[in-house]
């Protein structure tokens, strides 16, 4: 039997403020633990929750940026729940009208363009953390810690409609969704401080069947690539399950990735389970047309905006466009190399960006920000190439000695100091090619029997003779007049 994965995801993206979303503690990562949490924190008798500004301006900035409808008046819900990370026993939440509502996101898996559309976002507040580890009790025995410095720390879920069906296609919505929430400041997408995190949502149906399967939610997956080995092991554990004659059961799980499997934790609540009611401390959240339109004329350029740009613009495809837009700071250094290109040659200078600059920050594991070459210094680099000083071998070498801090990484000095420049000259280049003509006859020969290989291997001989500095079209052109 065929099978069709079926996922949703849901995403706690934890936002960008200095204090909690109800109180004045700080949002601070890494303090001692419990130093962070005030008497709010914990609903202690007296205390009154207060709305933090900054957390539902950025909800608006996140509505907007997606297309979606921003709630005119919504209200917060008590979410009642017990676990020892949890110091009120309840969750303050948003289920029945939440702030943001619909909305889609586009994005590439591989080269193919996909849309999600998104459920709701829904304001609320985290919970504690327990931790498990290097706990030893009195009597030498193991033990757990809680920590409620994460406890009432903003977050906003974005929940999306069940519409992916490959691991891969959840995995480029999650990075889309991250590098978006990143773009606009919401959030700073930390994923192993635990800033932006995913729970899938995943059943798996016959081909062709219109009805959903049961469905499983994996909790809290903080990488990318633990995202879709959860996925693609909790969809083959329901099929065989179910093609053993068994039931998948609704439930939560949790991702081992030491064993690479999930494992269950607990049996699936509904919403019922947790007795919603509206919260009594909190009034309704009222956001006017006003205070929308001011977060809109704050807006930066969107990443759909630039991508658009990009294409129409400058030339580039839809998918270099996309690629070079899922980061800001990718984008930005992008924007100031094609900016210092001749005009026409932003698709030149998007290759570099995305294949030798970013294989380069790949190996060393370093961010944009860190690159020891400037935009300004890699756009003189391609300069070169375009006006016929060197290849674009050569250029690569260069690079690399830029990286390296040669000379300043100035490239008219590498070029200079190593003697690269390219040979134009005709004369001397039809020289060489007589060369390599008159001392392989063989591979001659062959070409003119029809062999295209011969000629490549001619072209080769030539460049070797040149120590490959020889311009690579007047090669060619004059090889193929003297063999004509």
């Amino acid at each position: 039997m065929n099978w069709e994965i079926v996922i949703g995801l849901e995403t706690h993206v934890q936002l960008s403020t200095d204090s909690k979303i109800f109180s004045t503690s700080s949002t601070r990562f890494g303090a001692a633990p419990n130093t962070q949490a005030c008497e709010m924190d914990m609903a202690l008798p007296g205390s009154l929750p207060v709305m933090n500004r900054g957390a539902v301006e950025r909800a608006i900035l996140f509505g907007l940026a997606v297309g979606a409808h921003i709630a005119p008046r919504s209200q917060f819900e008590r979410k009642n729940y017990f676990y020892p990370d949890l110091p009120k026993n309840y969750q303050i939440s948003q289920l029945e009208i939440p702030v943001v509502k619909g909305g889609s996101l586009r994005f590439f898996v591989g080269d193919q363009e996909k849309t999600v559309n998104l459920t709701r976002a829904h304001l609320e507040e985290d919970a504690g953390k327990s931790l498990h580890e290097n706990f030893t009790g009195p009597h030498g025995e193991s033990s757990t810690g809680i920590d409620l410095n994460r406890a009432g720390t903003p977050l906003l879920e974005i929940v999306t409609e069940p519409e992916m069906r490959s691991a891969a296609e959840a995995v480029a919505y999650a990075r889309a969704l991250h590098a978006l929430v990143v773009w606009l400041g919401v959030c700073d997408g930390n994923m192993q401080e635990g800033s932006f995190r995913v729970d899938a949502n995943v059943s798996v149906r016959p081909m062709g069947q219109q009805e959903f399967g049961t469905r499983c939610e994996i909790k809290n997956v903080n990488s990318f690539r633990f995202l879709e080995r959860a996925i693609l092991y909790e969809a083959q554990r329901q099929i065989e399950l179910i093609e053993d004659g068994g039931k998948v059961v609704q439930e939560t799980r949790l991702y081992d990735a030491e064993r690479d499997e999930t494992r269950s934790m607990r049996t699936k609540e509904d919403a019922h389970d947790y007795r919603y009611f509206p919260d009594p401390d909190l009034p309704p959240l009222v956001i006017q047309p006003e205070w929308i339109e001011r977060v809109r004329a704050g807006m930066p350029e969107l990443p759909s905006q630039r991508r658009n740009r990009f294409e129409t613009e400058l030339g580039l495809t839809a998918y270099d466009a996309a690629q070079l837009t899922m980061e800001r700071a990718t984008s930005d250094y992008f924007e100031q190399v094609a900016a210092a290109l001749p005009q026409g040659q932003a698709k030149l200078g998007a290759n570099w960006v995305l294949g030798e600059l970013a294989a380069a920050l790949n190996r060393e594991e370093k961010a944009i920000t860190q690159s020891p070459v400037s935009p300004e210094q890699l756009a003189a680099l391609i300069r070169r190439i375009i006006d016929g000083t060197i290849s674009n071998k050569i250029a690569r070498e260069v690079f690399a000695a830029m990286w390296e801090g040669e000379h300043g990484a100035d490239a008219d000095a590498i070029i200079e100091a190593r003697g690269l420049k390219q040979i134009s000259d005709t004369g001397a280049i039809s020289a060489m090619i007589d060369e390599v003509i008159a001392a392989n006859p063989a591979i001659v020969e062959e070409y003119r029997a029809g062999k295209q290989k011969a000629f490549n291997s001619l072209v080769g001989q030539v460049m070797k003779a040149a120590r490959g500095k020889a311009n690579p079209q007047q090669v060619n052109q004059l090889l193929k007049e003297k063999l004509g």
